[in-house]
């Protein structure tokens, strides 16, 4: 990636949008090993600031982004992709969070995505699961965030079975315990809103099993806190431990009267709502004890981005069980990526393409046929709606968008419709890959190695000027009339495609 050499000492940072506090951890990787030299946490409550519309309010933007410039200060000289900064619930959830992403983008300096509740379970497990010994056996994991609970089961660093619950912290304190209110019957409703939430995994929890159960994140370490200070549990914690602590809670009738040894003043606000869904699971799943864990999401980033420097990037092994559940035949997505690679190559610089833009060409080139395993017909629509609603390991939903897109576009007529789900100003870009890998579907249409070898490639704008070897395209008048049908649809949307 960054650091040719394999063993000089680098470092990563990741940053962790959450929907209650924003962190930021900084690494020192030494030959291949992480240390953790800093970490940076603030309470932004993004949660909060969502209105009835699900917009952000400008106030909770600008708490935002007032954070993420502080922690821009502290990795502005990080080069590009050695900073790993995601989105969760919130982000999500909020209409207006491609404006907000754009100006978040702007204050730390560096790529934020949004992720799917899917990926986030993935990701919190491998940073758990690093920070535990290496004992054998399954594992349970629990990350109870602001606005969803992530549940996984594992070995060692593999999820197996990975859940995105939608209840949180701050989404069950706002719902239940408005106002502070810690009466009785709002913890009634509260645990019969997060069983409701749990019954349809407790089953497949509980038959799968696990020999030891680990919570990571704000809620649980709280929660843990509380339990050491009341000295109601030596190590960890437990049901009965979290009744008591509830007990007292209905005791103290709201929030205002509320005095718990070990609970911080910023955690007070949410610790209900996080308790309640805590107790929940405990009950539903038939948990007796979880020990506590540092790593959470943003060590898990780090283990990911370091796994994309060594080459052992989730998403490659993610396109390769695509390839194999939906039967799309790997030579001709291998053909058909190479060739779009090396159009590429040729244009990159006139085009300013950066390496996200190669990435994003060779997983849509690998995947441009997974619509066949539903119909031939349109395969493109097909293959688009899966690339964006499948929970794919590695990916982020705004990479999931972009291969959504040029897959859509990669076949039929076009229009400029089609770039609608892209920020306007990713909108060029994705043409112009779709451009090229619509190229190398026409060049690879008779599914062999061999295609009319091409002499020069020249960029424009918004165009391709193709110039093919001396009598490659006499030699097959097929490709030069599909060129030419080419050359119309790209029309259609102000793209320019000149050849000879």
């Amino acid at each position: 990636m960054h650091n040719s050499e394999q063993n000089a000492p680098y470092h990563l940072a990741a940053v962790d949008l959450g929907s209650n506090s924003f962190h930021m951890v900084v690494a020192k990787i030494e030959n291949g090993h992480v240390h953790i030299l800093d970490r940076m946490k603030e309470m932004v409550r993004l949660g909060a600031g969502l209105d009835e519309h699900h917009n952000l309010t400008p106030d909770a933007q600008e708490r935002a982004l007032a954070c993420l410039r502080r922690f821009g200060e502290r990795v502005k000289d990080f080069p590009q992709g050695n900073v790993a900064a995601v989105g969760t619930n919130t982000l999500r959830q909020s209409k207006n969070a491609r404006e907000f992403l754009h100006k978040a983008r702007e204050a730390l300096g560096h790529p934020i995505s949004i992720i799917a509740g899917m990926e986030e379970a993935r990701l919190i497990y491998l940073g758990v699961s690093h920070s535990l010994a290496k004992d054998g056996g399954k594992r349970f994991v629990m990350d109870i965030g602001g606005g969803s609970t992530e549940l996984i089961i594992g070995e060692r660093f593999e999820p197996l079975h990975l859940e995105s619950l939608n209840m949180g912290c701050v989404s069950m304190s706002r719902r239940f315990f408005a106002e502070g209110n810690l009466r009785k019957k709002h913890w009634a409703a509260a645990s019969t809103a997060a069983h409701l939430e749990l019954r349809p995994i407790k089953t497949d929890f509980r038959n799968i099993g696990w020999d030891s159960a680990t919570g990571a994140s704000g809620t649980i370490k709280a929660v843990r806190k509380v339990v050491k200070a009341l000295n109601l549990e030596a190590y960890g914690i437990t049901l009965d431990a979290m009744r008591q602590i509830r007990d007292l809670m209905i005791e103290a009738k709201s929030l205002e009267h509320l005095e718990l040894p070990g609970l911080s003043e910023e955690r007070k606000p949410v610790f209900a709502g996080g308790l309640a869904v805590l107790m929940a699971t405990f009950e539903a799943l038939r948990i007796e004890h979880m020990r506590v864990s540092d790593g959470a999401l943003r060590e898990g980033l780090i283990y990911d981005r370091l796994g994309r420097i060594q080459h052992e990037d989730t998403r490659i092994k993610t396109v390769d069980s695509l390839q194999q559940r939906f039967q799309i035949s790997p030579q001709q997505a291998r053909r058909v990526s190479r060739t779009s690679y090396h159009l590429l190559s040729a244009v990159e610089s006139t085009w300013k393409m950066e390496h996200q833009h190669a990435e994003i060409l060779h997983w849509a080139a690998s995947l441009h046929e997974i619509g066949l395993a539903i119909s031939h017909n349109n395969f493109q629509k097909h293959g688009a709606y899966l690339l964006r609603n499948a929970d794919l390991p590695g990916f982020s939903l705004e990479e999931q968008d972009w291969m959504s897109v040029i897959v859509r576009a990669h076949k039929g007529k076009l229009s400029n419709k089609l770039f609608d789900l892209l920020p306007a100003e990713s909108r060029l870009s994705a043409l112009r890959l779709t451009a090229l890998l619509r190229l190398a579907t026409v060049l690879h249409r008779n599914r062999e190695d061999e295609t009319a070898q091409i002499e020069t490639i020249k960029a424009k704008k918004h165009g391709l000027n193709i110039e093919f070897a001396s009598q490659a395209l006499e030699k097959r008048p097929l490709l030069s009339a599909d060129l030419m049908q080419e050359a119309q649809f790209l029309k259609a949307v102000e793209f320019e495609l000149e050849f000879h």
